[in-house]
């Protein structure tokens, strides 16, 4: 078995001047120290036996490399994934029953506010939000100008979230 005494003292020597080193790079003190615990891991001896000349030179260089390949691959995943905040409440997209609930509430309360809007109302607000028309197209159908359509729909929207905010404000919500 080889004698890992050396490496360890040279390693905790200079452990804090590595997760200095290394945190410069990466950006992140806690990350920093996962670096250097795995350069601690990759520092030893060539397999032939032979020493190294600077051994904390050898130390450095590993923190370096790692620090740099992890900043990388950061970057790299930055650029292809989407970084989330906060990892998501449950499984698959599945709603907790809490969410669920407070979701029918609220479209309860939309369905309720659709039915309480003039049909000229709801029928742009329904070709435009759910049937994906342009207003153009809405006021062919119903006959208005481009302007008369959109005013309607925000009319209609506006109508649908005071009537959302006001079910919420009341304790409809979760309850």
């Amino acid at each position: 078995m080889i004698n890992d005494q050396p490496e360890l003292d040279i390693y905790l020597a200079h452990r804090g001047e590595l997760i200095n080193y290394a945190a410069g790079i990466v950006g992140c003190r806690s990350m920093a120290e996962d670096v250097v615990q795995e350069a601690y891991l990759r520092f030893h001896r060539p397999a032939d036996g032979s020493e190294i000349a600077t051994p904390v030179g050898y130390l450095f260089r590993i923190v370096r490399n790692l620090a740099v390949d992890w900043s990388r691959r950061v970057a790299l995943e930055r650029r292809h994934v989407d970084v989330v905040d906060e990892p998501p409440a449950t499984v698959a997209g599945t709603p907790s029953p809490e969410d669920e609930l407070v979701h029918r509430q609220e479209l309860k309360l939309v369905l309720e506010a659709l039915a309480e809007l003039p049909e000229r109302s709801r029928l742009a607000l329904e070709m435009h939000r759910f049937g994906g028309l342009k207003l153009e197209e809405i006021g062919r159908r119903l006959h208005l100008s481009t302007a008369s359509v959109h005013n309607l729909i925000h009319q209609a929207l506006a109508h649908c979230q005071a009537r959302l905010k006001a079910g919420t404000r009341v304790g409809t919500r979760g309850a």
